[in-house]
């Protein structure tokens, strides 16, 4: 397991994401239309603002409470009130299924296959990022199933960012190919 995961330029926030398995899948819920940055900080934010990371405590947390928490300012996500109802779910979901321990999505996986079939139930989740986020528990955290091999991505991802320089590397690639999709008149 890595001591860090160098996404947001906090060593405390980039050591929960390597230490807290519910942090890094929350930064995955957040991580859209925002920077790299901004979405994997919000679990450190969150757990500051609310004294714990706890999934049972959040899935039961008031949803006007944790509304106003993502609204406290600065906010937590560019729509601070779409994403608290997302990271609630995502909570109730890992309590109902996981007994409120995220890390059994990947430990009780059975193969490659099995675990993108997991994340894909997480809400919230679709493809790509269940991709990539096996990139990182595959690259970052060392899990190796049967199969693994077969549904990690090809082209480059969080996984393959294990420095800050590899992180600003990773997001140039990603504003070319945004780019590129754009003047193609495709949708990004």
């Amino acid at each position: 397991m890595p001591a860090r995961l160098p996404y947001t330029g906090n060593d405390e926030a980039d050591e929960l994401l390597a230490s807290e398995p519910l942090a890094l899948l929350i930064g995955f819920a957040l991580d859209q239309q925002v920077t790299v940055q901004k979405a994997f900080s919000g679990p450190w934010d969150l757990r500051r603002r609310l004294g714990h990371l706890d999934a049972r405590r959040i899935a039961a947390t008031d949803p006007a409470e944790l509304d106003r928490v993502f609204r406290e300012r600065p906010a937590l996500h560019r729509f601070p009130g779409s994403m608290a109802a997302k990271v609630q779910a995502l909570c109730a979901f890992i309590v109902e299924r996981y007994g409120g321990d995220a890390s059994r999505i990947w430990r009780e996986a059975k193969d490659g296959g099995d675990l993108q079939a997991r994340l894909l139930e997480l809400p919230g989740f679709g493809e790509m990022k269940a991709r990539t986020v096996l990139a990182v528990l595959g690259k970052r955290f060392g899990v190796s199933l049967p199969g693994m091999a077969e549904v990690m991505p090809r082209h480059p991802t969080l996984g393959d960012v294990d420095t800050p320089e590899a992180l600003a590397s990773y997001q140039a690639g990603k504003r070319a190919y945004k780019a590129s999709m754009r003047a193609q008149g495709k949708r990004v």
